[in-house]
Protein backbone atom coordinates (compact mmCIF):
# COMPACT_ATOMS: atom_id res chain seq x y z
CA UNK A 1 0.00 0.00 0.00
CA UNK A 2 3.04 2.01 -0.02
CA UNK A 3 5.77 1.86 -2.06
CA UNK A 4 7.25 -1.23 -0.04
CA UNK A 5 4.21 -1.66 1.47
CA UNK A 6 4.53 0.39 4.95
CA UNK A 7 8.15 0.22 5.88
CA UNK A 8 9.34 -1.25 9.11
CA UNK A 9 11.83 -3.34 10.64
CA UNK A 10 13.16 -6.45 8.75
CA UNK A 11 11.25 -5.53 5.36
CA UNK A 12 7.82 -6.22 6.38
CA UNK A 13 4.55 -4.02 6.36
CA UNK A 14 1.13 -3.72 5.91
CA UNK A 15 -1.11 -5.57 3.50
CA UNK A 16 -4.20 -3.22 3.24
CA UNK A 17 -7.73 -5.12 2.32
CA UNK A 18 -9.13 -2.94 -0.41
CA UNK A 19 -8.65 0.32 -2.02
CA UNK A 20 -9.80 3.70 -2.77
CA UNK A 21 -12.32 2.60 -5.64
CA UNK A 22 -15.74 2.65 -4.45
CA UNK A 23 -16.77 0.42 -7.39
CA UNK A 24 -18.10 -2.43 -5.61
CA UNK A 25 -21.20 -0.54 -4.37
CA UNK A 26 -24.77 -2.10 -4.43
CA UNK A 27 -26.17 -2.64 -7.38
CA UNK A 28 -29.82 -2.44 -6.61
CA UNK A 29 -30.98 -2.80 -10.25
CA UNK A 30 -33.11 -5.74 -9.66
CA UNK A 31 -36.71 -5.49 -7.02
CA UNK A 32 -38.55 -7.84 -5.67
CA UNK A 33 -41.77 -9.32 -7.39
CA UNK A 34 -43.84 -9.07 -3.73
CA UNK A 35 -44.51 -5.63 -3.30
CA UNK A 36 -45.43 -6.57 0.42
CA UNK A 37 -42.07 -7.54 1.74
CA UNK A 38 -40.83 -6.53 5.44
CA UNK A 39 -38.39 -3.92 5.73
CA UNK A 40 -36.17 -3.74 8.89
CA UNK A 41 -34.75 -0.35 9.90
CA UNK A 42 -30.58 -0.53 9.56
CA UNK A 43 -29.12 0.24 12.35
CA UNK A 44 -26.76 -1.98 12.87
CA UNK A 45 -24.50 -0.89 9.60
CA UNK A 46 -24.34 2.56 10.70
CA UNK A 47 -22.82 1.12 14.40
CA UNK A 48 -20.28 -0.57 12.45
CA UNK A 49 -19.33 2.07 10.77
CA UNK A 50 -19.14 4.17 14.16
CA UNK A 51 -17.22 1.16 15.60
CA UNK A 52 -14.70 1.52 12.82
CA UNK A 53 -14.32 5.38 12.74
CA UNK A 54 -14.25 5.48 16.53
CA UNK A 55 -11.41 2.65 16.42
CA UNK A 56 -9.39 4.86 14.05
CA UNK A 57 -9.35 7.61 16.25
CA UNK A 58 -8.56 5.49 18.88
CA UNK A 59 -5.38 4.17 17.08
CA UNK A 60 -4.35 7.61 15.52
CA UNK A 61 -4.36 8.72 19.38
CA UNK A 62 -1.81 5.54 20.60
CA UNK A 63 -0.07 6.38 17.58
CA UNK A 64 0.98 9.64 18.40
CA UNK A 65 3.23 10.49 15.53
CA UNK A 66 5.25 13.53 17.33
CA UNK A 67 6.56 11.51 20.09
CA UNK A 68 8.18 9.25 18.22
CA UNK A 69 9.33 11.53 15.18
CA UNK A 70 12.87 11.89 16.61
CA UNK A 71 13.61 8.29 15.85
CA UNK A 72 13.14 8.56 12.14
CA UNK A 73 16.28 9.64 10.00
CA UNK A 74 13.63 11.46 7.77
CA UNK A 75 10.20 13.12 7.17
CA UNK A 76 7.71 14.67 9.17
CA UNK A 77 4.13 14.38 10.51
CA UNK A 78 1.49 14.77 8.28
CA UNK A 79 -1.57 17.61 9.20
CA UNK A 80 0.93 18.73 12.67
CA UNK A 81 -1.79 20.74 13.88
CA UNK A 82 -3.64 17.90 14.55
CA UNK A 83 -1.20 17.09 17.17
CA UNK A 84 -1.26 13.38 18.46
CA UNK A 85 -3.66 12.62 15.76
CA UNK A 86 -1.67 14.13 12.57
CA UNK A 87 -0.18 10.68 10.09
CA UNK A 88 3.00 8.97 9.79
CA UNK A 89 5.24 10.85 7.04
CA UNK A 90 4.15 10.04 3.44
CA UNK A 91 6.84 8.22 2.59
CA UNK A 92 5.97 5.46 5.57
CA UNK A 93 2.04 5.47 5.36
CA UNK A 94 0.63 7.28 1.52
CA UNK A 95 -3.04 6.50 3.14
CA UNK A 96 -2.79 9.36 5.74
CA UNK A 97 -2.48 6.93 8.78
CA UNK A 98 -0.86 5.54 11.96
CA UNK A 99 2.53 3.28 11.45
CA UNK A 100 2.80 -0.54 10.80
CA UNK A 101 4.44 -1.03 14.42
CA UNK A 102 1.08 0.87 16.23
CA UNK A 103 -1.19 -1.59 13.89
CA UNK A 104 0.69 -4.61 14.97
CA UNK A 105 0.64 -3.92 18.42
CA UNK A 106 -3.20 -3.28 18.55
CA UNK A 107 -4.05 -6.38 16.84
CA UNK A 108 -2.86 -6.18 13.12
CA UNK A 109 -3.41 -10.03 11.66
CA UNK A 110 0.33 -11.42 11.24
CA UNK A 111 1.25 -14.87 10.99
CA UNK A 112 3.79 -15.30 13.72
CA UNK A 113 2.32 -13.61 16.19
CA UNK A 114 -1.04 -15.98 15.33
CA UNK A 115 0.72 -19.16 15.33
CA UNK A 116 3.28 -18.95 17.29
CA UNK A 117 2.05 -16.80 20.14
CA UNK A 118 -1.66 -18.12 20.11
CA UNK A 119 -2.86 -14.67 19.44
CA UNK A 120 -6.01 -16.19 17.46
CA UNK A 121 -8.13 -13.16 18.11
CA UNK A 122 -6.03 -11.47 15.81
CA UNK A 123 -8.20 -12.72 13.30
CA UNK A 124 -11.32 -10.59 14.07
CA UNK A 125 -9.53 -7.79 15.53
CA UNK A 126 -7.98 -6.84 12.29
CA UNK A 127 -11.23 -6.28 10.74
CA UNK A 128 -11.33 -3.28 12.74
CA UNK A 129 -7.99 -1.46 11.91
CA UNK A 130 -7.44 -0.04 9.05
CA UNK A 131 -4.53 1.42 7.13
CA UNK A 132 -5.11 5.07 7.14
CA UNK A 133 -7.89 7.74 6.46
CA UNK A 134 -8.28 6.90 3.02
CA UNK A 135 -8.53 2.57 3.92
CA UNK A 136 -11.27 4.06 6.18
CA UNK A 137 -13.04 6.42 3.76
CA UNK A 138 -12.99 3.50 1.21
CA UNK A 139 -14.38 0.74 3.61
CA UNK A 140 -16.97 2.78 5.13
CA UNK A 141 -18.50 4.28 2.03
CA UNK A 142 -18.85 0.43 0.62
CA UNK A 143 -19.95 -0.68 3.36
CA UNK A 144 -23.26 2.22 3.75
CA UNK A 145 -24.03 1.06 0.20
CA UNK A 146 -23.70 -2.37 0.47
CA UNK A 147 -24.89 -3.39 3.92
CA UNK A 148 -27.83 -0.47 4.73
CA UNK A 149 -29.81 -2.28 1.70
CA UNK A 150 -29.39 -5.47 2.85
CA UNK A 151 -29.57 -5.44 6.34
CA UNK A 152 -33.02 -3.69 5.70
CA UNK A 153 -34.48 -6.70 3.51
CA UNK A 154 -32.62 -9.58 5.52
CA UNK A 155 -32.22 -7.93 9.13
CA UNK A 156 -29.37 -7.08 11.62
CA UNK A 157 -28.73 -10.80 12.87
CA UNK A 158 -28.40 -12.44 9.53
CA UNK A 159 -26.52 -9.64 7.62
CA UNK A 160 -23.81 -9.08 11.14
CA UNK A 161 -23.47 -12.84 11.03
CA UNK A 162 -22.44 -12.80 7.58
CA UNK A 163 -20.37 -8.98 7.56
CA UNK A 164 -18.12 -10.99 10.38
CA UNK A 165 -18.02 -14.37 9.36
CA UNK A 166 -17.15 -13.02 6.34
CA UNK A 167 -14.25 -10.85 7.89
CA UNK A 168 -13.02 -14.17 9.95
CA UNK A 169 -12.97 -16.21 6.61
CA UNK A 170 -10.54 -13.76 4.97
CA UNK A 171 -8.37 -13.40 7.99
CA UNK A 172 -8.19 -17.03 7.75
CA UNK A 173 -7.40 -17.30 4.12
CA UNK A 174 -4.85 -14.33 4.38
CA UNK A 175 -3.11 -15.80 7.22
CA UNK A 176 -2.35 -19.29 5.27
CA UNK A 177 -0.96 -17.38 2.22
CA UNK A 178 0.81 -14.11 4.14
CA UNK A 179 3.67 -14.78 6.27
CA UNK A 180 6.05 -11.43 6.09
CA UNK A 181 3.76 -9.14 6.46
CA UNK A 182 0.74 -7.49 8.57
CA UNK A 183 -2.93 -7.44 7.19
CA UNK A 184 -5.78 -4.79 8.16
CA UNK A 185 -9.06 -3.68 6.88
CA UNK A 186 -12.55 -4.55 6.65
CA UNK A 187 -12.82 -5.49 2.85
CA UNK A 188 -12.81 -9.24 3.54
CA UNK A 189 -16.04 -8.58 5.88
CA UNK A 190 -17.27 -6.39 2.48
CA UNK A 191 -16.73 -8.57 0.35
CA UNK A 192 -18.48 -11.23 1.89
CA UNK A 193 -21.47 -8.69 1.55
CA UNK A 194 -20.95 -8.82 -2.23
CA UNK A 195 -20.21 -12.84 -2.03
CA UNK A 196 -23.89 -12.92 -0.33
CA UNK A 197 -25.18 -10.76 -2.82
CA UNK A 198 -24.69 -13.01 -5.47
CA UNK A 199 -25.64 -16.24 -4.03
CA UNK A 200 -28.92 -14.47 -2.66
CA UNK A 201 -29.68 -13.27 -5.91
CA UNK A 202 -29.06 -17.26 -7.09
CA UNK A 203 -31.20 -18.98 -4.47
CA UNK A 204 -34.08 -16.49 -5.30
CA UNK A 205 -33.77 -16.09 -8.94
CA UNK A 206 -37.58 -16.53 -9.46
CA UNK A 207 -38.70 -13.93 -7.03
CA UNK A 208 -37.27 -11.29 -8.87
CA UNK A 209 -37.40 -9.02 -11.95
CA UNK A 210 -34.39 -7.60 -14.31
CA UNK A 211 -32.49 -10.25 -12.73
CA UNK A 212 -30.69 -11.23 -15.64
CA UNK A 213 -28.90 -7.16 -15.63
CA UNK A 214 -28.79 -7.82 -12.14
CA UNK A 215 -26.47 -10.60 -12.45
CA UNK A 216 -24.11 -9.37 -14.70
CA UNK A 217 -24.04 -5.70 -13.17
CA UNK A 218 -22.84 -7.78 -10.07
CA UNK A 219 -20.51 -10.33 -11.47
CA UNK A 220 -18.74 -7.02 -13.18
CA UNK A 221 -18.65 -5.78 -9.80
CA UNK A 222 -17.22 -8.45 -8.44
CA UNK A 223 -14.59 -9.11 -11.15
CA UNK A 224 -13.33 -5.31 -11.42
CA UNK A 225 -12.44 -5.80 -7.55
CA UNK A 226 -11.12 -8.47 -7.53
CA UNK A 227 -8.39 -7.60 -10.17
CA UNK A 228 -8.02 -4.69 -8.50
CA UNK A 229 -6.91 -6.89 -5.51
CA UNK A 230 -3.98 -8.45 -7.49
CA UNK A 231 -1.94 -4.97 -7.36
CA UNK A 232 0.81 -4.80 -5.17
CA UNK A 233 0.56 -4.32 -1.28
CA UNK A 234 -2.97 -5.14 -1.20
CA UNK A 235 -4.29 -8.68 0.66
CA UNK A 236 -6.49 -10.26 -2.14
CA UNK A 237 -6.48 -13.32 0.11
CA UNK A 238 -8.55 -11.54 2.38
CA UNK A 239 -11.36 -10.32 -0.20
CA UNK A 240 -11.67 -13.90 -1.76
CA UNK A 241 -11.67 -15.93 1.60
CA UNK A 242 -14.11 -13.40 2.45
CA UNK A 243 -16.10 -13.16 -0.94
CA UNK A 244 -16.17 -17.22 -0.73
CA UNK A 245 -17.83 -17.29 3.12
CA UNK A 246 -20.10 -14.80 2.02
CA UNK A 247 -21.50 -16.44 -1.46
CA UNK A 248 -21.75 -20.03 1.02
CA UNK A 249 -23.91 -17.57 3.97
CA UNK A 250 -25.71 -16.49 1.57
CA UNK A 251 -27.02 -19.96 0.43
CA UNK A 252 -27.84 -20.42 4.20
CA UNK A 253 -28.76 -17.47 5.84
CA UNK A 254 -31.00 -15.16 3.02
CA UNK A 255 -33.26 -17.69 1.42
CA UNK A 256 -36.88 -16.10 0.93
CA UNK A 257 -39.78 -18.46 1.18
CA UNK A 258 -41.21 -18.85 -2.24
CA UNK A 259 -44.24 -17.17 -3.75
CA UNK A 260 -47.59 -17.05 -2.72
CA UNK A 261 -46.04 -19.29 1.06
CA UNK A 262 -47.43 -15.93 3.82
CA UNK A 263 -50.56 -16.33 1.88
CA UNK A 264 -51.08 -19.94 2.45
CA UNK A 265 -53.63 -19.69 5.08
CA UNK A 266 -56.60 -18.16 2.87
CA UNK A 267 -55.90 -20.46 0.50
CA UNK A 268 -58.51 -23.49 0.74
CA UNK A 269 -57.28 -27.22 1.77
CA UNK A 270 -55.16 -28.77 -0.38
CA UNK A 271 -54.38 -25.66 -2.57
CA UNK A 272 -51.37 -23.23 -2.34
CA UNK A 273 -47.82 -23.59 -1.72
CA UNK A 274 -46.81 -27.01 0.01
CA UNK A 275 -43.06 -25.78 1.09
CA UNK A 276 -42.04 -22.48 2.42
CA UNK A 277 -38.62 -23.31 -0.05
CA UNK A 278 -38.17 -24.72 -3.04
CA UNK A 279 -36.10 -28.06 -3.40
CA UNK A 280 -32.99 -26.15 -4.66
CA UNK A 281 -32.82 -23.97 -2.03
CA UNK A 282 -32.89 -26.89 0.72
CA UNK A 283 -29.87 -28.57 -1.55
CA UNK A 284 -27.89 -25.34 -1.52
CA UNK A 285 -28.42 -24.76 2.09
CA UNK A 286 -27.00 -28.02 2.49
CA UNK A 287 -23.91 -28.16 0.36
CA UNK A 288 -23.44 -24.47 2.33
CA UNK A 289 -23.41 -25.61 5.58
CA UNK A 290 -21.13 -28.83 4.69
CA UNK A 291 -18.35 -26.83 2.61
CA UNK A 292 -18.30 -23.90 5.17
CA UNK A 293 -17.68 -26.23 8.57
CA UNK A 294 -15.59 -27.89 6.39
CA UNK A 295 -13.36 -25.15 5.08
CA UNK A 296 -13.20 -23.33 8.62
CA UNK A 297 -12.13 -26.30 9.89
CA UNK A 298 -9.48 -27.33 7.37
CA UNK A 299 -8.46 -24.09 7.46
CA UNK A 300 -7.99 -23.54 11.24
CA UNK A 301 -6.14 -26.70 11.32
CA UNK A 302 -3.44 -25.98 8.70
CA UNK A 303 -3.28 -22.50 10.00
CA UNK A 304 -2.41 -23.71 13.68
CA UNK A 305 -0.35 -26.31 12.50
CA UNK A 306 2.07 -23.61 11.08
CA UNK A 307 1.38 -24.93 7.10
CA UNK A 308 2.03 -22.69 4.34
CA UNK A 309 -0.91 -22.61 1.88
CA UNK A 310 1.51 -21.81 -0.85
CA UNK A 311 3.33 -25.31 -0.44
CA UNK A 312 -0.66 -26.63 -1.20
CA UNK A 313 -0.99 -24.32 -4.17
CA UNK A 314 2.09 -23.22 -6.03
CA UNK A 315 0.00 -20.55 -8.49
CA UNK A 316 -2.32 -19.22 -5.45
CA UNK A 317 0.20 -16.41 -5.05
CA UNK A 318 -1.24 -14.76 -8.74
CA UNK A 319 -4.90 -14.48 -6.66
CA UNK A 320 -3.11 -11.63 -4.67
CA UNK A 321 -0.36 -10.05 -7.16
CA UNK A 322 0.75 -10.51 -10.72
CA UNK A 323 4.53 -9.00 -11.40
CA UNK A 324 4.75 -7.32 -14.57
CA UNK A 325 7.42 -4.65 -15.72
CA UNK A 326 5.98 -2.13 -13.70
CA UNK A 327 6.52 -3.92 -10.30
CA UNK A 328 7.53 -6.99 -8.26
CA UNK A 329 6.15 -8.41 -5.96
CA UNK A 330 7.87 -9.22 -2.74
CA UNK A 331 5.97 -10.72 -0.37
CA UNK A 332 7.02 -13.97 0.99
CA UNK A 333 4.76 -16.06 -0.94
CA UNK A 334 6.35 -15.89 -4.13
Amino acid sequence: MSREDIERGGGRGVKSRGNSSNSYLSPSTYSIEDTEAHYWTSWLVPMFVVANVAVFIVVMYINNCPTHLHTRLEGKCVARFLGRFSFEPLKDNPLFGPSSATLERLGALEWTKVVDKHQGWRLITCIWLHAGIIHLLANMLSLVFIGIRLEQQFGFVRIGVVYLLSGFGGSLLSSLFIRNNISVGASGALFGLLGSMLSELITNWSIYTNKAAALLTLLFIIAINLAIGILPHVDNFAHVGGFLSGFLLGFVLLPRPQYGWPERRNVPSGGGVKSKYKAHQYVLWLVSVVLLIVGFTVALVMLFKGENGNDHCHWCHYLSCVPTSRWKCNDNNL
